[in-house]
């Protein structure tokens, strides 16, 4: 009979590809640890300190051997991934085939099995160091497409936990999906959770599908019945199994849209200080005062849409609709997968078409397009998003886009449009913006025209209502819903190990009682 692995110490754990630190080695070779930036870090941050929670990740360095520690609060727990598996998981499996994949094929995903090999083990590299460091019956929380099989493998080492997964990226049709060689493991893997959460309700419609399609599970609504073949699987879990209609005992997974959110507090707050928005002025001034700036924040990427968004400003400045001294575009494009030859292709493709347009149409005075290959930070971003009268999102896929969401909570002034593509999971929640279809030139160029002339009133109407949503679904509110539909499981299985050990200790004495005689023997 096998041991039961050891357990951690901590009751919740993070897992994700990066840790919320970078590491940092300054030029005399001495190393420190700068906390990184990002909403998932935001929103989890005083959840982790308050629960004294761990973080398991790699440090975004090959062949980092740190050994655990704490920083601000939360115990950070470094993954070592060599250069080879950098480049076969994570620049290849990860971004190569899955990425591409997952937003639609707008690029063609590339299948190699040594690609696949290296997911598999780094995979299980990070589920064997969840299940180390989480305490008996602790939440486990998975994050993106990068981990994918870590749920199933975490799933049969520790069946005491609770386990979730969030997929950051869109999911994509089975028709889409049934491409990838290795689809049944990644759907088997996904399924070792409790809690699966989505982007959009269509994604966790697409995953549902696949799973009746690849494995012929049941689905109804957002639960999934996934047939026990070990007792194992739930160790002290009965709460979340059941006998299916089909008289099999099923353990019951959900999987449903958490829509991700923004810090959106930290923005208005940086949008009121005098400093931004004097730097808000002053941008709108080196562009030669224009009366209508127009912005595009993106990665540079092929699933942004920043090449058709392009293509629609320049038919508009060719057409006469627009012209530069009356318009401005800051496109800002930050470096993104610089060593992956479709990105080196495609920033070739991007800054000639800049080029172009700014050589067609800009004057001594006054440039077509400003455009950034850089990232910014925080506070000059807040400055562009009161600088810019029309924000430009015109993504062919995205799982949400938080630069949407960003703008919308910068406009505390209640001014601004926001154009946003419809293929965007923040389309499902920004209804009030001007949605479009970024294959559609046109439409968009059409939208754009729209945005310049519309009204201050109807301008107002619009951001009022989107800031409305954005306020009241930040990212503190998207981490607490899946948090508390975790918690909901915790506090069964608690209760679950309550009873059981009460039935334990009264059965020694139900044992030890005496017999009553005369009610218990017939034959008295």
């Amino acid at each position: 009979m096998s041991s039961k692995p050891s357990t951690g110490q901590y009751d919740l754990v993070v897992v994700s590809n990066r840790l919320p630190v970078d590491k940092v080695i300054a030029d005399d070779g001495s190393e420190s640890w700068r906390g990184s930036p990002g909403g998932l870090v935001t929103a989890l941050e005083p959840i982790m300190r308050a629960s004294e929670g761990a973080w398991v990740g790699w440090a975004g360095v090959p062949d980092d051997r740190s050994e655990p520690f704490e920083h601000d609060g939360i115990s950070i727990v470094p993954v070592a991934l060599s250069a080879e598996e950098v480049e076969l998981y994570y620049e290849g499996f990860s971004n190569d085939t899955l990425w591409p994949l997952y937003h639609d094929v707008i690029a063609p995903p590339t299948y190699h099995r040594d690609w696949w090999d290296s997911y598999l083990e780094v995979n299980q590299r990070f589920a064997d160091s969840a299940a180390a460091n989480a305490a008996q019956g602790a939440t486990v929380w998975v994050q993106d497409y990068q981990l994918q099989l870590v749920p199933k493998m975490l799933r049969e080492i520790r069946p005491d936990l609770v386990i979730g997964f969030f997929n950051h990226i869109p999911f994509p049709a089975y028709g889409i999906f049934s491409q990838l060689p290795w689809r049944t493991q990644i759907i088997e893997g996904l399924l070792g959770a409790d809690v699966i959460g989505f982007q959009r309700v269509a994604d966790a419609g697409n995953f549902s599908r696949a799973v009746r399609r690849l494995l012929g599970f049941t689905t109804k609504g957002t639960t999934i019945e996934v047939p026990i073949e070990d007792a194992a699987e739930v160790d002290g879990r009965p709460h979340r199994t059941r006998v299916s209609r089909r008289g099999q005992q099923v353990r019951t997974v959900t999987a449903r849209a958490f829509p991700i959110s923004i810090d959106t507090e930290s923005f208005i707050e940086l949008a009121h200080r005098p400093d931004i928005q004097a730097r808000a002025a002053e941008i709108r001034h080196e562009l030669g005062d224009p009366d209508v700036v127009m912005l595009g924040v993106d990665r540079l990427d092929y699933t942004k849409g920043i090449g058709h968004r392009l293509k629609a400003y320049g038919e508009l400045l060719e057409d006469g609709k627009i012209d530069v001294g009356h318009a401005s575009l800051i496109q800002v494009a930050s470096p993104s997968r610089e060593r992956v030859k479709t990105y080196m292709q495609l920033r070739d493709e991007i800054e000639l078409t800049v080029g172009r347009i700014n050589g067609d149409f800009s004057t001594i005075s006054h440039s077509a397009i400003s455009y950034l290959h850089q990232g910014r930070p925080r506070e000059e971003m807040a400055a562009l998003y009161l600088a810019a009268d029309i924000m430009l999102v015109t993504a062919l896929r995205d799982g949400m886009n938080l630069v949407a969401k960003e703008y919308v909570a910068s406009r505390f002034d209640n001014d601004g449009v926001l154009v946003l593509s419809e293929f965007a999971g923040a389309a499902d929640e920004l209804k009030q913006a001007l949605l479009v279809n970024p294959h559609d030139i046109e439409g968009l160029k059409e939208a754009i025209v729209r945005a310049i002339a519309m009204p201050q009133s109807e301008r107002s109407r619009r951001m009022r209502a989107l800031r409305k949503r954005v306020i009241e679904y930040d990212v503190a509110r998207w981490s607490k819903s899946f948090l508390d539909e975790l918690a909901a499981l915790t506090h069964a299985q608690s209760a679950n190990e309550a009873s059981e050990a009460a039935d334990a200790q009264a059965e020694p004495e139900a044992q030890a009682a005496p017999v009553d005689t005369e009610a218990g023997d017939p034959q008295q």
